[in-house]
């Protein structure tokens, strides 16, 4: 069953019903998707810092943000307002041009990888057919940020926590790109959409979860090493190196890399989800709901209805996992830097190797169970 509607189809035909030409109709939809996934991504980035928190003040037996606003909603806002209005200082000796340039290289990309992101089965800005990959060399470009804010802070520390940030995001990329091409022979294909609809039709049952489960824990042990979320949150960490690449910046220049960590933590775990956990797929198959109910698949209700539920679901997926990578953070100690190493290049990248292989020898022997 179809997770949705054609939106863009459905508002071009509406535009050019009343007279305006099918160019000038496009060129009208083009901004719409772009502004959504801008509003989206902030709005995704404030409920992960209320969550974060609340969780950790649940788990430390705390009370948590409760005056600003209803239940402290409104503490996130305050955090953006603060920022704004601070003032941005740049260091006399710092290149002032690279300074600058170092934020916007991190969260650009970040943002950038939410058009290959689904939400049903006409719900995204492109369906990119090689939409997983474009996400993978999309994030490959925030070290270059990273290290660019380490060196232009000429601050000793700084560099040398830009050098710990690409270091850790090369070696978690490895594997993390490993597992994710297992995902891809069982799906004959790079599109994210494909890769929900190779696992939908058979309700949970179906997720590449169970088929994938070394490469689910991979891929999610390194998308919160590339999130450099806690325990590997070693460039950033200030017991470590006084905060390092952000230890010169002020202001809206921190605020962008404080934005990009949750915004690549909210789309890590909107990937983990369209991956791994079906996507937009409901748990009990809806076209057997349908059936039992004895209503066509047609049906614009049942279509609108559907929609609604993928998109619920893909985000109460998500943000299941960004509940479990929070408990993490207050639950696991920081590693040092050579266990963090160790663990990517000496133990995540043969699993992943033999995981891929593996896979491969699967879907040859059994092409109907794995995707032949």
């Amino acid at each position: 069953m179809n997770a949705g509607i054609d939106l863009q189809g459905t508002f071009i035909q509406s535009v050019t019903d009343l007279g305006i030409p099918a160019g000038a109709a496009k060129a009208i939809w083009m901004p719409l998707p772009m502004v959504l996934m801008l509003i989206g991504a902030t709005v995704g980035v404030l409920v992960a810092t209320w969550l974060e928190r609340k969780i950790s003040a649940a788990v430390q037996q705390r009370i948590g943000p409760e005056y600003q606003g209803p239940f402290g909603l409104l503490v996130p806002v305050a955090d953006g307002l603060k920022l704004i209005f601070k003032e941005d200082i740049v260091p006399e000796a710092a290149d002032s041009l690279l300074f600058t340039l170092g934020p916007i290289i991190v969260v650009i990309p970040v943002f950038l990888s939410f058009l290959i992101v689904p939400f049903g089965q006409h719900i995204l800005i492109a369906d990119v057919g090689t939409g997983v990959f474009l996400w993978i060399a999309l994030s490959s470009i925030q070290p270059i940020g990273l290290l660019m804010s380490g060196y232009a802070s000429n601050n000793k520390y700084s560099l040398l926590g830009g050098l710990r940030a690409a270091a850790q995001s090369i070696s978690y990329e490895i594997p993390l790109a490993l597992s994710v091409l297992a995902v891809v022979l069982m799906s004959n294909s790079l599109s994210t959409v494909d890769i929900v609809n190779q696992q939908s039709g058979y309700g949970i049952l179906g997720w590449n979860l169970w088929r994938q489960p070394v490469g689910f824990i991979i891929f999610w042990i390194a998308a919160l090493a590339e999130c450099e979320r806690l325990p590997f949150d070693l460039p950033e960490a200030e017991e470590e190196l006084v905060a390092g690449y952000q230890t010169e910046y002020s202001g809206m220049k921190f605020g962008l890399f404080y934005l990009g960590s949750y915004v690549n933590l909210v789309l890590s775990a909107l990937l983990v989800a369209i991956l791994y956990l079906g996507g937009w797929d409901f748990p009990i198959p809806l076209n057997l709901i349908a059936s039992v109910l004895g209503i066509s698949d047609t049906n614009p209700i049942l279509q609108v209805v559907t929609a609604s539920l993928g998109i619920t679901m893909t985000v109460l997926k998500a943000y299941l996992l960004v509940f479990f990578a929070i408990l993490v953070r207050w639950t696991v100690p920081r590693v040092r830097i050579d266990q963090l190493l160790d663990l990517g290049w000496k133990f995540l990248l043969p699993v992943s190797l033999v995981n891929l292989l593996i896979t491969a020898a699967l879907k040859i022997a059994f092409p109907f169970a794995f995707g032949g």
